[in-house]
């Protein structure tokens, strides 16, 4: 009989989409305590494989699967590809359920209560307004002085208008900025599997950053990637439409 597992936390990598399921990636910590003799480990990353249909019934969305706390009841597998489960283990689900974040309870409960008690102190408040006018006497009103408006020159409406565009952040030693698409990867890359602690401090450095922490390495003209694999890894895992690059004769 397979081997059953549960684990639960939230998702480190963006949901991916495709014909029948989708896929995300999570990771467990270690033990903080191995036995005597042992070294200590730190974590494990997991790559979930949901049916569309059971992740539809649970009220995700693509942001959302990042901050929810979730619950997935599987199954191992080691048969899926490394393209599709950079994970160091695969998971088929049979089960995900979205965990009640307590945080969020409990700042709910303050914000209602704190809502009421400002309810109740304004209704006292018009209470003692409307007393206190009954008792005084009619009191003229002053007239207010209305300040024109100043209307802003063209100039001022157009400078307003643009919008400062933001320029793009590369890592240090990038000479060109390549389509992902482009990239030929040799059949030798695509039979290594990159290291997924290290692959993962790089998907954190892009959530952080926006960017790779280093370029690719390509060939000139035929665009054969030569060296950076880990980070084609990345940046086809968080859905990169360009990609820094370095020519193999400027190293």
């Amino acid at each position: 009989m397979p081997h059953k597992m549960t684990i639960t936390g939230s998702a480190t990598g963006p949901l991916r989409e495709y014909d029948r399921y989708v896929a995300f990636d999570m990771r467990e910590k270690g033990s903080p305590a191995a036995p005597k003799g042992l070294k200590k480990s730190t974590f494990i990353s997991y790559t979930v494989f949901v049916a569309k249909k059971a992740f539809n019934k649970t009220g995700l969305t693509k942001k959302s699967i990042m901050h929810e706390k979730i619950l997935v009841q599987g199954e191992p597998t080691l048969d899926i590809p490394i393209d599709e489960c950079p994970g160091e283990i695969g998971i088929i689900c049979f089960q995900i359920t979205v965990l009640p974040n307590k945080n969020d309870k409990e700042a709910n409960e303050s914000k209602d209560k704190k809502e009421a008690q400002q309810e109740v102190s304004k209704a006292q408040q018009e209470v003692a307004a409307t007393k206190q006018e009954e008792n005084q006497e009619p009191v003229a009103k002053e007239a207010k002085t209305v300040q024109p408006e100043v209307k802003e020159t063209p100039v001022q409406e157009e400078k307003a208008a643009q919008p400062k565009k933001p320029q793009p952040i590369q890592p240090k030693g990038t000479k060109d900025v390549v389509s992902f698409d482009d990239i030929i990867v040799p059949e030798a890359f695509l039979k290594t599997r990159p290291n997924p602690v290290k692959t993962e401090e790089v998907i954190e450095f892009v959530k952080r950053t926006g960017h790779l922490d280093k370029p690719l390495t390509i060939e000139k003209g035929t665009k054969v990637l030569k060296d950076g694999y880990r980070r084609y890894i990345v940046a086809k895992t968080m859905k990169m439409d360009h990609v820094p690059v370095i020519y193999e004769y400027q190293k």
